[in-house]
C-alpha cells in the first residue's frame, strides 16, 4: 500500500474525498475487464494494484466522483464481514426490501430476450450490446456501478430513501440515514446523493444519476412532499439524461 493511503476512511470513500482516481489506473482496467477469479478474488486483486498507486489527491482534500473508491469499499465490506459483497447486498438489502428482480450485471439474457439490452454510441448511431461480458462493469468495480432491477424495484428502492429521511425508515437506524443524506461542510454532495432544494419538494430533494456507458438511471426524492421519481434508459449520454429528465418532469407536473 502507498502510505498515502494511510488512514483514509470509509466515510472520505463514501464521499468522494478519499483520493481515490477519477479513472482507474489503465493497467488495472486492463486485467479486471479479463474477470479472473471469482468476483472477491477480482476486485481485491484490483483494490490491491490501487492502492500501490499513489492518491490522485491527497485524502480529505478533494472531491473526486471515483468508481475505484466504491470498489475500495466493496472489499472493505468483504473483508469486514467474510461474506462476498453481492451475498451482503442481497442478504441486507435485496430480501429485505423485496427487491426480487435485483441482480447483477447486464439484466438481459440471450434466450429468450427478456429485458432491453443496453446500447453504446450517440443518438443516430446507437449500437445494441448483446448480454456478455461486455455488456456491463466487470466484478472488480461492481460496488460503483452494477446493480440491476425492474422500474417498480426501483421505485421501492427510493420510496425507502424518502422513509428514511422523513425518519419513518426501516434497516438503517435513523441516524445512519441522516449520515448518508447530509453533504459535506458546505457542500452540495452526501454519501451518493446530490442534496439541493426544489419548489415541487417543498424544499430539500436528494438525486442520485448513475451509468455503466450501456444503460441511465436517475432518482429524485422529496421528503416533506412524500415522493419519489425514477427513470431510467437503456443507453447513456446526454439524449439518455435528457429522455429522463424529461420523463421525471412529467411525473413530477402529473402527480
Amino acid at each position: 500500500m502507498h502510505p498515502a493511503w494511510l488512514g483514509v476512511t470509509l466515510e472520505q470513500l463514501l464521499l468522494h474525498r478519499g483520493g481515490a482516481p477519477s479513472e482507474p489506473p489503465a493497467d488495472l482496467w486492463k486485467i479486471a475487464r479479463t474477470r479472473q477469479g471469482t468476483p472477491t478474488e477480482q476486485r481485491e486483486a484490483f483494490v490491491r494494484g490501487l492502492l500501490s498507486h499513489e492518491p490522485e489527491k491527497k485524502p480529505g482534500t478533494h472531491w473526486i466522483y471515483s468508481d475505484s473508491g466504491y470498489a475500495i469499499v466493496g472489499v472493505m465490506m468483504e473483508r469486514a464481514t467474510g461474506k462476498s459483497w453481492e451475498d451482503l447486498l442481497r442478504e441486507r438489502l435485496f430480501i429485505p426490501l423485496g427487491l426480487t428482480s435485483a441482480g447483477f450485471g447486464e439484466p438481459a439474457t440471450t434466450e429468450p430476450p427478456d429485458q432491453p439490452w443496453g446500447h453504446r454510441g450517440v443518438k443516430g448511431a446507437f449500437i445494441p450490446q448483446a448480454p456478455g461480458p461486455n455488456a456491463d462493469y466487470p466484478p472488480a468495480i461492481a460496488p460503483a456501478a452494477a446493480v440491476h432491477m425492474s422500474i417498480a424495484d426501483f421505485a421501492r428502492y427510493a420510496a425507502w430513501h424518502v422513509f428514511g429521511a422523513r425518519g419513518e425508515g426501516w434497516l438503517l437506524t435513523p441516524a445512519s440515514f441522516k449520515k448518508l443524506h447530509t453533504p459535506h461542510g458546505d457542500e452540495y454532495y452526501a454519501m451518493g446523493w446530490s442534496v439541493t432544494e426544489r419548489r415541487w419538494a417543498g424544499g430539500t430533494v436528494l438525486m442520485h444519476s448513475g451509468d455503466n456507458e450501456m444503460f441511465y438511471a436517475v432518482m429524485w426524492l422529496g421528503a416533506t412532499s412524500n415522493t419519489a421519481f425514477v427513470a431510467a434508459c437503456n443507453a447513456d449520454g446526454q439524449d439518455a439524461v435528457e429522455a429522463c429528465d424529461e420523463a421525471i418532469t412529467m411525473l413530477i407536473n402529473e402527480f
